[in-house]
């Protein structure tokens, strides 16, 4: 049974609901540990000074933060500690607002509130009003010592779920990506945007997270259990991409025959999608090829026919 890592309650005008919080998610990444190849002992990190490339003892290491290269403000704890949030126990809501209105690239890290004993009832009243007005509570919160800014919102499985939030100057705006501004130099003609549409329609589904699975986590895991059986592991050499330019169109095309289970049409598709558009370069190579063969005393009917033959395959 998962442990809460922080009781309190939520706070809304003169309404208090005793909650406890539980991390809603629980990371399945694989670590590793660096090792020396030759001993197989476990390496271990130091703290070195820069200057001396000495070991610096933990008691005399503090916090600085550079204001230029190697010129650096040297920050106490008790500064810091002066300018802690007060550790309040409470989840205050400031805000009811529609969760369409929240890009979720506000959202941070999930969380589950459950009602603390005896909250029950204030704690489904709380959801249901939440559930039936379709609002999210914009609140504040101190964890770890720090002031966060989340949202509380009623799932549909009937649970209370809180999401720190990034704050508006941590999210990194657009429109400072370059590469954006190319987006208003391009049309996208009717039939083109159609075919779009068609190929998300048909890919449409409902959502089912269980369908989803880390399969890169999953070849990791049974690398690792291969490699501690014993097992040999031949390493396969990566196949080189081709970097070629897809005839959007034709890309379109195969997709939707793929999707559709028109295989032979897909694959002819796809093949059209991989050809270059621009490849005027391999006509030159033929006509002068041509004129090679020609002044070898080769027939001129050979080159001719080679050279139509690559025109219709373009």
């Amino acid at each position: 049974m998962p442990r809460a890592i922080w009781t309190g309650a939520i706070s809304f005008g003169l309404v208090n609901v005793p909650v406890k919080l539980y991390s809603a998610v629980s990371s399945k990444t694989v670590r590793f540990h660096q090792l020396d190849s030759e001993s197989g002992a476990r390496v271990r990190q130091k703290r070195v000074s820069a200057a001396t490339g000495e070991e610096v003892p933990y008691e005399r290491i503090v916090k600085g933060y550079e204001l230029a290269p190697d010129r650096y403000v040297v920050i106490e704890p008790e500064e810091l500690e002066a300018l802690d949030p007060e550790a309040s126990r409470t989840i205050d809501i400031e805000d009811f607002v529609d969760l369409d209105d929240i890009d979720p690239l506000y959202f941070d890290h999930p969380y589950y509130l459950a009602p603390s004993t005896g909250a029950a009832k204030s704690y489904r009243l709380l959801l249901e009003a939440m559930k039936e007005s379709g609002k999210v509570g914009i609140a504040r919160v101190v964890l770890r010592s720090k002031q966060t800014l989340c949202a509380l919102r009623a799932a549909d499985n009937g649970v209370m779920v809180m999401s720190t939030m990034n704050y508006a100057d941590e999210v990194v705006p657009p429109e400072s990506l370059d590469e954006l501004d190319a987006i208003a130099d391009v049309e996208v003609n009717d039939r083109e945007l159609k075919m779009a549409e068609q190929l998300i329609e048909s890919l449409a589904g409902d959502w089912d997270p269980s369908t989803y699975r880390d399969s890169y986590r999953e070849r990791v895991l049974d690398l690792i259990e291969r490699k501690a059986a014993g097992e040999e592991i031949a390493v396969q050499p990566e196949a080189e991409e081709r970097e070629e330019v897809p005839d959007l169109m034709a890309a379109l095309e195969a997709s939707l025959a793929a999707v559709r289970g028109d295989s032979d049409k897909a694959t002819e598709k796809a093949k059209a999608a991989e050809k270059p558009k621009a490849a005027e370069k391999p006509k030159a190579k033929a006509s002068s090829s041509n004129g090679a063969k020609a002044k070898s005393g080769e027939a001129k009917a050979k080159p001719k026919a080679g050279a139509g033959s690559r025109s219709r395959k373009s």
